[in-house]
Order: structure tokens, then sequence, then C-alpha cells
């Protein structure tokens, strides 16, 4: 499949040297001083407690499945567009997720868990074991998986990094380490309590070198008493990866979990006309040097 979706919560990406924000770090750190450590998670607490409550409360938090359809553009390393397509996307969070290309439903991605695979003209094949990984690691970021689920994990460090403006708002900043050191920074707009910037501090995978993501979210708006952003923006070591404009996001639509099975992509390729499909024996897996930003909106 020619592109790579970042759900970006995947729905993705969601969401980068660094863009660094002097103030935010400084307030951190002069409120870290003022508050003790169970000051300093408590409040942290408080703060997401709000979030959770603001997005929708126990509509957000027990969301079963998720259907987004909208527009992906891409952009290169010199920050041109480098593609732009309409797109389908479903999710069951916080592990599956199936991408398809609109209107033809001929390109389809699947991540299950530890298992992927994709569909396109030469048929169905098994994603590479990359590109699984990385979509495990993009669900570690995720920042709806973090909100609904993370946050409780024994070993996550929760902190108050400080008030700062961003994008012209008032925010709160709060701070979590998980156990592989990955640090992620949420700021939670003051008024709204909405998150609307994530960025979070991690390696390269292949160069280990390190590596900063920021995502952006914007345009909130009520569906089914979810707060859904209609815009996702991603940048990564200061250039903009993608941006992402949805449509409509459904939620609960009663998705199975055979949709997001290697089954299904054979069904579909078995119901595809002749003339969408090709036949090369020798075909390369041509996504194995592909970048892998799924669950824009999990």
């Amino acid at each position: 499949m020619r592109s790579r979706f970042c759900r970006p919560w995947i729905f993705a990406a969601l969401l980068s040297a660094a863009i660094c924000y002097a103030p935010a770090r400084s307030a951190g750190a002069q409120d870290s001083e003022v508050l003790l450590p169970d000051q300093s998670a408590a409040k942290a607490k408080q703060i997401i407690r709000q979030a959770i409550a603001a997005l929708g409360g126990p509509a957000y938090l027990n969301v079963h499945d998720v259907t987004c359809t909208g527009n992906l553009g891409q952009f290169d390393h010199s920050g041109q567009l480098s593609g732009f397509e309409k797109f389908v996307d479903y999710s069951e969070p916080p592990s599956k997720d199936r991408t398809e290309n609109l209107p033809q439903h001929n390109e389809i991605q699947i991540f299950n868990g530890d298992e992927g695979w994709t569909l396109d003209r030469g048929g169905v094949s098994d994603e590479p074991a990359t590109l699984v990984a990385e979509f495990q690691g993009n669900l570690k970021k995720n920042l709806n998986n973090i909100l609904r689920h993370r946050i409780n994990e024994p070993d996550m460090d929760i902190s108050y990094a400080g008030p700062d403006i961003v994008e012209l708002k008032q925010v709160d900043w709060v701070q979590l380490i998980d156990s592989d050191d990955r640090t992620i920074r949420i700021a939670f707009d003051q008024a709204t309590h909405l998150p609307i910037q994530e960025t979070v501090q991690t390696r390269d995978p292949q160069f280990h070198a390190p590596m900063t993501e920021v995502d952006y979210f914007s345009l909130y708006y009520d569906e089914n008493g979810i707060q859904t952003p209609k815009q996702i923006m991603r940048e990564r070591n200061g250039m903009k990866t993608y941006q992402v404009f949805f449509d409509k996001c459904e939620y609960n639509t009663g998705l199975e979990d055979s949709f997001f099975t290697k089954q299904s992509l054979d069904e579909r390729w078995a119901k595809m006309p002749n003339h969408e499909k090709y036949h090369d024996k020798n075909k390369k897996d041509k996504n194995s040097d592909a970048s892998s930003d799924t669950s824009l909106n999990n």
C-alpha cells in the first residue's frame, strides 16, 4: 500500500530535532520545585481526569470501535507535499486497525496486535516485521490509548510539568515517562481541558538517534457525546510529516473482530475485478522500506 497512516487516533499520530518549548520546560521546572512528587502526581492525575471528562467521560472510555473518513496529506523531507489521498479507517482500540483507500477500496492495510497484512493489486501479503513493530510502537504513543489505558500502568511515572502558552491558549503540561524511558508530554487547554498537543521523545528505531514527534489536535466537535478532533498534524524532528482532515468519525458501529483478519482480505481479493489485479510471481514486497504511520484515531 503506497501510504501509511498514523492514527492518527489511527486514528495517529498520533503524532516531531526537536521542537523545544523553553517556556514550558522552565515553567515545569519551577513548578516541580514547588510541588512535592506526590503533589505533582496528584495534580497531573486531576488534569487527566478533567480531560477524560471533557472528552466524553464514560462514553469516551468505553469506545468499542471507530470508523473515520478523511483526507491525508503527506510531506517529504523538504517539507513539500508528496502525496494526498482520501481514506476510511476502521479501528478497535487499542490494537486493531484497518485502513482502505477511497473510493476504490483496492488498497487495504490491516494490523491486529502482533500481526499485519496488506492487500493491493498483487494480492494479499504479510506486512514486514519492521512495520508491525512500528505499529506496536505507535500504539505506545497513541494519545487515546494513553488516556484510556496506559495511565494505569504500574510503572508509568506521571507528573505536572507546569503552565504554558501553546497555540495562543493557556495550557497545563502533564509529563509521563513509561518503563521504556519514553517521555510523553501532553498540553491540556485550561479552558476546555481538551488535549491540544502531544510531544513524544524517544529514539529512532533504526538509527537509535534521539527523536521528537509532535502531534497537534484541533477543531474539536461533538460526535455521539465524544469530543473528536477534525484535524491532526504531526511533525517529526521539526519537519511536518503528515496532516489529516477528518470528514466524519463514527463510534460503536458494531465492527466485528473478523473484519481485522487476513481472511477478510482474502475474501476482498476474491471479489475484486480482474482488471484491478495483476499477477507477478516475482513481485517484491514494496512495503519493506515504507514508513508505517498507523492508528490515526484509536
